[in-house]
């Protein structure tokens, strides 16, 4: 299981804390709104949107703010301003890449909120093309793996057109080309196979590999960013070990 990967299941604790606070909706209604403005308003039609749906119920969210966060993003609630995807790109400490995923309603707030986080964690926000170079956006899709048939599992997924399976420590991750990512969806919901995670991200085309109480500062900037209601998600190219990840949880 990749340092990566135990980040998410850190940041999916976090999501049920968050969502005692009601945070989490603000996130879930914003990437609803985001996938419907992209793909259109109808889960059945558009892959983005069932999966942000599916994840919006297993947190509880009400059913009237996913239909009034699809009407936002289809454009049928006029007085709502619309949202927009935009990714920004800069340095965190130590010279560790980032690639940050936002959705957002007002561009100029969402580069000063980044910029402050950034500048004041020892990085800097960066101008479009600085980073994007050093990952690449695939199909990405993680699970617990369970009792589920490993063969079965590659056959799935080398079906649906991924071209790498990883298991280790009863998760399962999948990747491919981002065009195979509604068959690799399709073939494991044919298994009815449940998602952690699900999606298309940006994976970093070489780690870059800190002392632990470096990756901890980073860890630190990176849980900044993500607080903030217009981000989405963070990519990096740190590589995370266990070891940073206990003293960070510590």
């Amino acid at each position: 299981m990749s340092g990566h990967s135990k980040w998410s299941t850190i940041k999916r604790k976090k999501g049920a804390e968050d969502a005692k606070r009601g945070a989490i909706f603000t996130r879930l209604a914003r990437e609803i709104a985001v996938a419907a403005r992209k793909g259109g308003g109808d889960p059945d039609m558009n892959t983005a949107l069932a999966l942000t749906i599916s994840r919006a119920k297993s947190s509880n969210m009400p059913k009237e703010n996913i239909e009034r966060a699809i009407k936002r993003g289809t454009g049928e609630d006029k007085g709502a301003a619309a949202y927009e995807e935009a990714y920004y790109e800069g340095y965190g400490p130590h010279g560790v890449a980032f690639m940050i995923e936002c959705a957002t309603d007002n561009r100029n707030r969402t580069v000063a909120d980044l910029r402050h986080v950034l500048s004041s964690g020892g990085g800097s926000l960066g101008e479009g093309g600085s980073v994007a170079w050093q990952f690449t956006q695939v199909a990405y899709f993680t699970f617990q793996a369970d009792a589920k048939d490993e063969d079965k599992i590659f056959e799935l997924a080398l079906n649906g057109g991924a071209d790498d399976v990883q298991m280790d420590d009863g998760v399962v991750e999948i990747t491919g080309p981002t065009p195979s990512f509604k068959s690799i969806n399709d073939q494991l919901a044919k298994a009815k196979i449940e998602f952690d995670e699900a999606g298309l991200r940006m994976i970093p085309n070489q780690e870059m590999e800190l002392s632990v109480s470096e990756t901890v500062q980073v860890l630190k900037v990176i849980e900044r960013l993500e607080d903030l209601d217009d981000v989405q998600n963070v990519y990096t190219n740190l590589s995370i070990s266990d070891e940073a990840l206990e003293q960070y949880e510590g």
